[in-house]
């Protein structure tokens, strides 16, 4: 109609919300690495739908490994295991060693703007990192964090310093996922965290983080997932089959509202 403004048609409308899910993979291995999942791994992170899978573990490379299964995949595991489903991917190697390597991996159905792999390993023999990816979501900038921290406190007291000083350094009304294996059964990320502004979504939801290792019989509270500036609802474990059988870890999933 004449002299009425239309609504704009020329781009995507903005996302209301992202399905978040993370697990540590393994390496692609089960339990006491008694068998090779990946497969059926890729299969159940599929089923689930989800926006972003962040990823700890991943094997980039494993020369003995490919000669030894005939359902190795050829290409590096985060992109087998993204195959059609995220277009998207960004992968920081972590770790290196004469047979190969492994990291950090993030998938998303959304654009990846830039991606970066902070080494935050302490002295000795643990190689751990932060791959911070900043995603092209309609309607919003997201920046998303995959976390896996050491085993002995006292590293991950340090790598949770580096990576407040890194929350601290991005714009304050974006929305921020931080997600992954902590390894913190002492809760020292929580109040730190805090402190940034994130809140963990299981303790939001129900006071305490969720238990995700071993995953046959999840005791201990290892994984997070925390969030700025969103909203988190509908926080779950993923811990009956096929999940149990997967790797050592279970999942986590939330969905986050923008």
């Amino acid at each position: 109609m004449k002299g009425m403004d239309l609504p704009r048609t020329d781009g995507p409308s903005p996302v209301a919300s992202l399905k978040v899910l993370t697990v540590n993979i393994h390496k692609g291995f089960s339990f006491l690495n008694r068998r090779f999942m990946l497969p059926e791994l890729r299969d159940a992170v599929h089923s689930t739908g989800t926006d972003l899978v962040f990823l700890q573990e991943v094997l980039g490379d494993h020369s003995h490994h490919a000669q030894r299964f005939e359902n190795w995949p050829q290409q590096p595991h985060h992109e087998f295991l993204a195959d059609s489903m995220w277009s998207e991917f960004a992968y920081g190697r972590n770790a290196v060693y004469p047979e190969g390597e492994h990291g950090n991996a993030l998938l998303s159905k959304y654009p990846i703007r830039s991606h970066e792999n902070l080494d935050v390993s302490q002295q000795g023999d643990e190689q751990r990192g932060l791959l911070h990816s900043v995603l092209a979501v309609p309607g919003r900038d997201v920046h998303a964090i995959c976390v896996h921290l050491g085993l002995r406190e006292a590293h991950r007291r340090q790598q949770l310093q580096l990576l407040c000083a890194l929350l601290a350094g991005l714009p304050t009304e974006a929305t921020v996922i931080v997600a992954g294996d902590f390894n913190d059964w002492r809760r020292r990320a929580d109040a730190l965290l805090a402190e940034q502004g994130l809140h963990e979504a299981f303790v939001r939801q129900h006071g305490s983080p969720a238990r995700s290792f071993p995953a046959r019989w999840p005791l201990l509270c290892l994984d997070r997932i925390y969030v700025r500036n969103g909203r988190t609802c509908n926080p779950q474990v993923l811990s009956s089959r096929p999940w149990s059988h997967l790797s050592d870890h279970v999942p986590l999933a939330v969905e986050v509202w923008l």
